[in-house]
C-alpha cells in the first residue's frame, strides 16, 4: 500500500494575504512531517500525531500554542485520535497547560481503559505520564488577546458563531500496512464560555477511522458538526456506495442546509484515495502521496510540487 497523509488547518471566513503564505508553509510542513514518518515505516497513528503536533506548534493555527481564548482570556484545548485497525480512540477536552493535546489524547488511547478524559482528570493523567506543564501565559499570544477584545466588542449576541471561528487542525493517514488513522486538535471558539467543548474531541463528530472504510477529520462550527455527527455521517455515505466527493458534499451540504453550519473535512478511503472539501470561504489543506505534495487554501487554488 502506498502511504498517504492529508492535513487541514481549519476552515476560515477569510485569510489575509500576508497570512496566506505563512499558513501555506505551515500546512505543507505538517504534511511533510507526516509523510516522512510513513516513509520511514511509521504507522498511520504515528503520522497523524506527528502532523498535528507540527500544527499545534505553529502559532498560525488555532491549536496548541495558537489557540484562541475563552471569555476569561484563557486557553482551553480539545483533541482526539483514532486507530482504524482496532477502533481504539483517545480524546481530551478543556486541557489548559500542555503544549500538545494530541499527544495526551494518544496516551489516553494507549495507556488507559478509557476513551475520553477532561479538565482536571486529564491534567492529573498528563502529570502522571510525565508530560511537562506549560505556564498558561506561554500559550496566550498577543494576536489572540486582540482577537478576543475585538470579538467582545463586535459580538453583543452569538449570531456570528456559524460563520466564524472555524479553526481546527487535523490529519488523516494510510500506512503501508493498510491501516488508517485520524487526529484532530483545536483551541475552540473565540470568546467561548469556560468549559465549552465542541466537536473536536468527540469520536464520530470531530473525526473517525475504520480500516474497513477510511478516515476523516472535520473542521467548522462545532455545535453544528456535533448535531449531525459529521465524521460518521460522511463515512456512512461511503458505506452506501457514494464516491468520496459525493459523501463529503452530501454531509457538508446537509449540515449547511439544515443548520446553516459551515465546515470542511479531509477524507481518505481504505485504498488511499482522498479529498479535501469545505463550505467555508477557505480551508488550508495539504496531501502527500506518490512523491507529490498537493496543497491549497481557497477553491480552485491547488499547488503540486515534488516531495523533498
Amino acid at each position: 500500500m502506498n502511504p498517504v497523509v492529508v492535513v487541514h488547518g481549519g476552515g476560515a471566513s477569510s485569510i489575509s494575504c500576508d497570512r496566506k503564505e505563512r499558513v501555506r508553509q505551515g500546512i505543507v510542513r505538517a504534511a511533510t512531517v507526516g509523510h516522512n514518518i510513513l516513509r520511514e515505516g511509521g504507522s498511520a497513528v504515528d503520522a497523524v500525531e506527528g502532523a498535528v503536533t507540527a500544527l499545534e506548534d505553529d502559532p498560525e493555527f488555532n491549536a496548541g500554542c495558537g489557540s484562541v481564548l475563552n471569555m476569561n482570556g484563557e486557553v482551553e484545548m480539545d483533541a482526539s485520535i483514532m486507530n482504524g485497525k482496532d477502533l481504539s480512540a483517545g480524546a481530551v477536552s478543556a486541557v489548559r497547560c500542555i503544549a500538545n493535546p494530541i499527544k495526551l489524547a494518544r496516551l489516553v488511547m494507549e495507556k488507559t481503559p478509557h476513551c475520553f478524559l477532561t479538565d482536571q482528570g486529564a491534567a492529573k493523567f498528563a502529570a502522571a505520564m510525565g508530560i511537562p506543564e506549560v505556564p498558561g501565559e506561554r500559550l496566550v499570544t498577543e494576536k489572540n488577546k486582540k482577537r478576543l477584545e475585538k470579538e467582545k466588542l463586535e459580538k453583543g449576541a452569538q449570531k456570528s458563531d456559524c460563520q466564524k471561528n472555524l479553526g481546527t487542525v487535523g490529519a488523516v493517514a494510510l500506512d503501508c500496512k493498510g491501516n488508517v488513522a485520524y487526529a484532530t486538535s483545536t483551541g475552540g471558539i473565540v470568546n467561548k464560555m469556560a468549559g465549552r467543548v465542541g466537536d473536536t474531541p468527540c469520536i464520530g463528530s470531530g473525526g473517525y477511522a475504520d480500516n474497513n472504510i477510511g478516515a476523516i477529520s472535520t473542521t467548522g462550527h462545532g455545535e453544528s458538526i456535533l448535531r449531525v455527527n459529521l465524521a460518521r455521517l460522511t463515512l456512512f455515505h461511503i458505506e452506501q456506495g457514494k464516491t468520496l466527493e459525493e459523501a463529503a458534499d452530501l454531509s457538508l451540504g446537509y449540515m449547511k442546509s439544515r443548520l446553516k453550519g459551515l465546515g470542511g473535512l479531509i477524507l481518505i478511503n481504505k485504498t488511499g484515495d482522498w479529498v479535501a472539501r469545505w463550505t467555508s470561504a477557505s480551508m488550508p489543506w495539504a496531501a502527500a502521496k506518490d512523491g507529490k505534495l498537493h496543497s491549497g487554501i481557497d477553491l480552485d487554488d491547488t499547488t503540486v510540487t515534488d516531495l523533498p
